[in-house]
């Protein structure tokens, strides 16, 4: 045997690698005639056209039950995209058994090569695979091309190409040592596996929650929202295209709670990645406290979950900038965003003038079919959703003043129209509770009333995401910005409550919303790595008396 070939892979590397300066993934605008429209029309037509299998996919094989559910358009729902199977209750644990498997070889590569993994990915992503992870996200998730683009596309990107530049500094953090010794820390990945439940809103969540622990070097069980399933499925096509090894993210679909029930209940949990409603974080949360003696060690629960969030408006806002982010902060995906605008807090002397404005632009959105580009919203996502947010309408029109909209209409797609609600009462509800839809609720105060507006604001519902204020005048900035410090996670000062990017404002919201670790940044990284501190010492003493003892 060579000297060669007794090198171990290893150790075949001599240099400190670091991963290319991460730079933000410009959007593309799909302007008319442009090459990217037609060649996203295409598979835009391709992808209506076809109805695929989506398997499961466990420790890298292709797993089907022949327990299928349809995933559908929800702009029009007779339309099926393909079909993917439901997993039994010892698929969830071959799941977890193949990311046991993995973590031996996975957690022990170097960072460098799980990073380029997920910069490959990313590249990908940005030029192969583009089209058809957004083709996908606009279909099944109904969302418009612009909402697809910054999402599966820009931002996912993003998470993609941030992460390792976040993690490689994480890594560089190091303790002090001098000459007698050598001071270091090793990030290890947690003992287990990770278990990530993404929600169906975002492509780019559903991309990153599984990623940011495997670059940490954890191995992971994916249970995707089930009206999300063909981006998901083409995500983990593109980490496989990427030479993501088998069993380090594991996808398993089907029943939510037999899933997590099995999952959180197993003894190597060692973390959960959650985006969802904050009544079933709440509800993991109980369990995994009920099954703390089965566990290995405490997993770490990392969530982001509900918002209320606010736009709030001095007297001296300028009322058209207000008009535009209040329309695109609160119906942009149809205001199924947890960023979203759901409620607008506006004085009487600028209120006619907003109101109206508003109302024209509401007017003027088309609503419809998300492969006609000019349709600014689509269809909410399912019968459910849209049975929910059909009742608080209801309520509104019986409750409060329906200024414009309030109209619904599920004979083809799930459609429900933008809707502006106001309403006399700071405590009505649609004030207080998530919705998750096109409504819009607007309490319109007394210019006298700003310091009493602030703290309704901060105690009107048990959400802190986000946040704006409109004001020209500084004054009033500063005083938001002290009242309303914990009531938003994401705060925006003439801005819509929405759009935050990855590595410029880090995401996540306290309170309700979530326990607010950030993610694209190095603080939600934090979470999935244990430290373990290594003291070398170069000479050490060899007598265990001290000077001190020397004399009485």
């Amino acid at each position: 045997m060579s000297a060669s070939d007794r090198i171990s892979p290893l150790a075949a590397f001599n240099g400190t690698r670091r991963v290319p300066p991460p730079v933000n993934e410009p959007v593309r605008n799909y302007a008319p005639g442009s090459p990217e429209k037609a060649s996203l029309k295409q598979r835009l037509a391709a992808t209506a056209a076809e109805r695929i299998d989506i398997p499961m996919v466990i420790g890298g094989t292709e797993v089907r039950t022949g327990n299928t559910a349809p995933a559908i358009m929800p702009h029009d729902h007779q339309r099926v995209l393909g079909d993917w199977h439901k997993a039994r209750p010892e698929h969830v644990e071959q799941a977890i058994a193949a990311a046991k498997a993995a973590h031996a070889e996975w957690s022990n590569w170097a960072w460098e090569d799980r990073a380029a993994v997920f910069l490959r990915a990313a590249e990908l992503l940005a030029t192969t695979w583009r089209d058809r992870v957004n083709a996908a996200t606009m279909l099944n998730q109904s969302k418009t091309v612009f909402q697809a683009e910054i999402d599966s596309a820009a931002e996912l990107i993003d998470f993609w190409r941030f992460n390792p530049h976040y993690a490689q500094e994480l890594y560089e953090e190091q303790p002090l040592s001098n000459r007698t010794m050598w001071n270091q820390l090793d990030y290890r990945p947690l003992e287990g596996f990770v278990y990530a439940v993404t929600p169906f809103n975002f492509s780019s969540i559903a991309g990153n929650l599984p990623t940011s622990p495997a670059l940490m070097g954890n191995t992971v069980l994916w249970k995707p929202a089930s009206t999300a399933m063909l981006s998901a499925h083409y995500i983990l096509k593109v980490l496989e295209a990427a030479g993501l090894p088998p069993g380090v993210i594991n996808l398993v679909s089907g029943d939510a709670a037999m899933i997590s029930d099995i999952a959180l209940a197993h003894p190597d949990l060692a973390g959960v990645h959650f985006t969802g409603s904050t009544m079933v974080f709440n509800s993991m949360w109980q369990t995994i406290g009920a099954n703390m003696s089965r566990y290995r060690s405490y997993p770490r629960i990392v969530g982001e979950t509900g918002g209320k969030d606010f736009i709030l408006a001095h007297a001296s806002a300028d009322p058209q900038a207000l008009a535009v982010a209040i329309a695109r902060g609160a119906f942009e995906y149809q205001g199924q965003k947890c960023s979203a605008a759901s409620r607008i807090y506006v004085p009487k002397s600028l209120w006619p003038d907003v109101r109206d404005r508003l109302v024209g632009i509401m007017q003027d959105m088309r609503m419809g079919d998300v492969q006609d580009f000019r349709n600014f919203l689509g269809a909410v996502i399912d019968a459910k959703a849209f049975k929910k947010i059909s009742e608080y309408i209801a309520d509104a029109k019986r409750n409060a003043t329906v200024v414009a909209g309030g109209n619904t209409d599920d004979s083809v797609g799930y459609f429900i129209e933008p809707t502006l609600v106001q309403t006399d009462d700071p405590g009505y509800r649609l004030l207080c509770e998530e919705i998750f839809g096109p409504v819009l609720t607007a309490y319109v105060y007394d210019d006298a009333k700003w310091a009493e507006t602030l703290h309704a604001i901060d105690s009107t519902s048990p959400y802190a995401l986000t946040g704006a204020v409109f004001s020209t005048d500084r004054r009033p900035v500063r005083e938001a910005m002290a009242t309303l410090r914990h009531s938003a996670g994401n705060f925006y000062v003439n801005d819509k409550p929405t759009g935050a990017v990855v590595g410029q404002q880090p995401f996540g919201g306290a309170r309700g919303s979530g326990t607010n670790d950030k993610a694209g940044s190095k603080l939600n990284l934090v979470r999935w790595v244990s430290a373990r501190a290594v003291k070398e010492t170069f000479s050490p003493p060899l007598d265990y008396k001290y000077p001190f003892m020397g004399e009485e």
